[in-house]
């Protein structure tokens, strides 16, 4: 039965931007570079509009201090007689005062418009003929500052000052007026001009951002075709590294570095998974054959079949226990270390080898040191040691055991007079199930020991050491790092 509606699961929501790494890295890049061009352009825009609002401002005072200079005397500087009217004061002030870019100057007798500063041919008469704006300033009896807003002019800032002269009962105004809209484009294009260049830059940016993050993003594609071209049958490919000392250069190393592990462990699993099914079938196939050829009438028969049954029960038994020792050594929880006196341990392992069989045991030295080991461990590597010696040697053969603390590492060592161990068998002896080429007919042993010995080693942060004639013996060392807490070498 279909679950329903309200139980069915909810659609992904849908990316705001484009699913790909490089895409998204671009869109961010073009998303930062927009938003730095926006706020530059602004503040630059901002700037610049205050400076010619500042400008105006200042114009305006300037226009002020011309106007009262030019008034106060009430003598025509032309003709150097008195004005004969408003009017007539209003016309030379205008006409002595020359007029900016985007600067009207306007005059008014009585709230009506009389005269204003000469403009270009053609240019439409809009300030003068703007009621509002006259019935704004033409009454005026005080200075008056402020903003106008015209249809077509736009913002006009303007300042009206009221003009009397002596013996005339006229009252006059003298505007000063600046197209601020107008003053203002210069700043305005500068803008566009900003916003138009950082567009064509962020157009450029893209191309330059889609192109540098393909290059870099190259490993990653690599990283990611090579991880679908490995499969659980072969682990040979490997991510081509162009030698980049850099982050991504880093990841190839170290991926190709985890490859190499991994395809290491998996020929290793292998091996052992392989190695262990023969071991372990082997005495399967002997307890089956046996069985099927037991008669049950026959109690010697019954006898010896299950004597043999429970050599090979107790010999898999001892490989599983191996095996599962071998698991667990590579836990954190295999060593449990402590303050050990090596000399008594050596000895301890020592009163435990001499009973492995009828041999020449010598206790050759005992390192007289307090250090931290595991030393059920220890005893367990070198018992299996002198096990392994006993099943190279025959009755009477000498084995030597001894301890030393020598440059700063404990060293455990077992030696025998056995067969020794051949050049092509010192690399493989110590391997899972691995047997030496010089044993004698075949050990009872599922080729372990030295295996173990060799985690017990690692384990500690030690290695195992092999020093061996063929024909004339083989002395096996186990190496350790010297956690001393006490006590002297001897």
């Amino acid at each position: 039965m279909p679950p329903p509606p309200d139980a069915q699961a909810p659609s992904p929501r849908r990316r705001l931007l484009p699913s790909t790494a490089r895409t998204r890295i671009i869109a961010w890049v073009l998303l930062l570079v927009l938003a730095a061009m926006a706020v530059v352009t602004f503040v630059t825009w901002r700037l610049l509009i205050q400076a010619t609002d500042e400008r105006i401002e200042a114009g305006l005072r300037l226009e002020v201090d011309e106007f009262v200079s030019l008034t106060e005397s009430g003598i025509d500087p032309r003709t150097g007689q008195p004005f004969a009217g408003i009017e007539n004061v209003i016309e030379e002030a205008i006409a002595y005062n020359v007029a900016r870019p985007n600067e009207k100057f306007l005059g008014y007798v009585d709230g009506v418009f009389v005269s204003q500063s000469r403009q270009q041919p053609g240019t439409p008469i809009v300030l003068a003929n703007d009621p509002a704006f006259t019935a704004l300033v033409s009454g005026i009896t005080e200075p008056q500052r402020g903003i106008y807003e015209n249809e077509q002019l736009g913002e006009v800032r303007y300042l009206a000052l009221p003009v009397t002269l002596a013996g005339d009962p006229s009252r006059g105004v003298i505007v000063a007026a600046f197209l601020a809209d107008a003053e203002r484009a210069p700043a305005n294009e500068a803008a566009q001009l900003m916003l138009l260049v950082g567009g064509v830059t962020v157009l450029g940016a893209a191309a330059a951002a889609w192109l540098v993050a393909g290059r870099i993003l190259a490993p990653l594609r690599d990283v990611a075709a090579t991880a679908r071209t490995i499969t659980d049958t072969d682990l040979s490919d490997r991510i081509s590294d162009g030698g980049e000392r850099d982050e991504l250069g880093d990841l190839v190393r170290t991926v190709n570095a985890m490859l190499d592990r991994v395809e290491t462990g998996v020929a290793a699993q292998r091996r052992f998974v392989d190695d262990a099914g023969h071991e372990l079938r082997t005495p399967i196939t002997i307890v089956r054959g046996h069985l099927e050829v037991l008669d049950p009438a026959d109690a010697d028969d019954v006898r010896s079949t299950v004597a043999l049954v429970d050599d090979e029960l107790g010999r898999m038994n001892r490989m599983v226990s191996d095996l599962l020792l071998l698991a667990r050594s590579e836990q954190p929880t295999f060593l449990q270390p402590g303050p050990v006196d090596v000399a008594a341990l050596t000895e301890e392992a020592f009163d435990k080898i001499e009973r492995l069989g009828d041999r020449e045991w010598v206790l050759e030295t005992s390192a007289r040191v307090d250090a931290v080991l595991d030393p059920q461990r220890i005893t367990q590597a070198i018992v299996a040691l002198a096990d392994n010696a006993c099943r190279y040697t025959g009755p009477g053969a000498r084995i030597a055991l001894g301890s030393q603390l020598a440059g700063g590492s404990l060293r455990f060592w077992v030696s025998d007079t056995g067969p020794g161990v051949s050049e092509a068998d010192r690399a493989r002896i110590f391997e899972r199930f691995a047997r030496g080429t010089g044993a004698r007919p075949r050990s009872d042993g599922a080729g372990l020991g030295l295996s173990i010995v060799r985690a017990i080693a690692v384990a500690h942060g030690g290695q195992v050491l092999l020093d061996s004639v063929p024909g004339r013996g083989a002395t096996f060392t186990v190496v350790v790092p010297a956690v001393v807490t006490g006590g002297s070498c001897a």
